[in-house]
């Protein structure tokens, strides 16, 4: 889906002009045609034969995982390929004839249902893949554990514990990688907790991240911010300026009237928004996704972005 998604943009750009406004309605038509038509054979193909046994199989590893609050939220989202798969089954099972009208229609009423995979079918897999995991055991003893713990700590003091990823485990518990940089060395350890408050531990350490991502507890399937947004079917971008426009307006201008039309576009709200406004925007939806961690530099990234984009309405004002 991501390739045949990447093809279908390559088609509908030449189909607009610099503005990003569709000048050439037959030919986008045609793209989102073939989009579509492509997309219902891949499916087709790959995923008809297991996607009910792929949904089944996730129900099952969540109703076997302890429990912790997200459970509800993953069963939620897998709701929506399984009666996704329902849909395309039975249009599978009764399809128009080939190269017809009727066949570009139903093809084209698949599509919503084809990106419920393509955006959330990752989701299923990762919890399936889950029930052939084996359960984490601490590798350390407790000497061991004291000693690495202590170190790590040593190395965050002296801003040498660079942080690599994060996740939630399926019991609940929040484990982070980072690397312990000693004399020019560094060492890929695991911590289990928050990295940003007292009382986290190490879990392990590890020659390289790949090492450690097979010995550590397999992570929850990542979440949704927002389940209303796909990136397979994203509406079509607002006209807008760039930056380097605006500045040629302003270098070859003639009066002062050009580059104050230029200061205005930069600002300007609605639906043609500005780039400052956008910048602002950038700002606060990243302020959502840093908070949404919920440990607590998250929360600390996201009080600085917010500070920022304060800052950003501020001069835009």
């Amino acid at each position: 889906m991501a390739v045949i998604d990447c093809e279908t943009e390559s088609a509908l750009a030449m189909t607009r002009d610099r503005y990003g406004r569709t000048v050439h309605a037959g030919a986008a038509a045609a793209a989102r045609a073939r989009r579509d038509k492509a997309a219902v054979e891949a499916y087709a193909t790959h995923l008809a034969p297991h996607a009910e046994a792929l949904i089944d199989a996730a129900r099952l590893v969540l109703d076997r995982l302890p429990p912790a609050r997200h459970l509800a939220g993953w069963r939620a989202v897998l709701d929506g390929p399984a009666a996704s798969a329902a849909v395309i089954r039975q249009a599978l099972d009764h399809p128009a004839a080939p190269g017809s009208p009727a066949e570009r229609a139903q093809h084209a009423l698949l599509w919503p249902h084809l990106i419920a995979w393509a955006d959330h079918g990752s989701i299923a897999s990762d919890l399936a893949d889950q029930r052939d995991r084996r359960h984490h055991t601490n590798p350390l003893t407790g000497n061991e554990q004291q000693m690495w713990t202590e170190r790590a700590q040593a190395a965050q003091r002296r801003g040498e514990l660079d942080l690599i990823e994060s996740w939630y485990a399926a019991d609940g518990q929040p484990i982070t990688l980072a690397y312990v940089v000693e004399d020019d060395d560094s060492t890929v350890i695991a911590l289990r907790g928050d990295p940003g408050v007292p009382g986290w531990l190490v879990i392990g350490h590890f020659p390289n991240e790949y090492g450690a991502g097979k010995a550590l507890p397999a992570p929850v399937p990542p979440g949704v911010l927002r389940q209303d947004v796909s990136r397979f079917n994203r509406p079509p971008s607002a006209p807008e300026l760039s930056l380097q426009d605006l500045i040629r307006d302003v270098v070859e201008g003639k009066t002062a009237g050009d580059a104050s039309n230029a200061l205005l576009g930069a600002v300007q709200r609605s639906y043609t928004a500005g780039p400052m406004v956008r910048l602002q925007e950038l700002l606060e939806t990243s302020a959502q996704f840093a908070g949404a961690l919920e440990t607590a530099q998250g929360r600390q990234a996201a009080a600085r972005l917010s500070a920022l984009g304060r800052q950003i309405e501020f001069l835009t004002h």
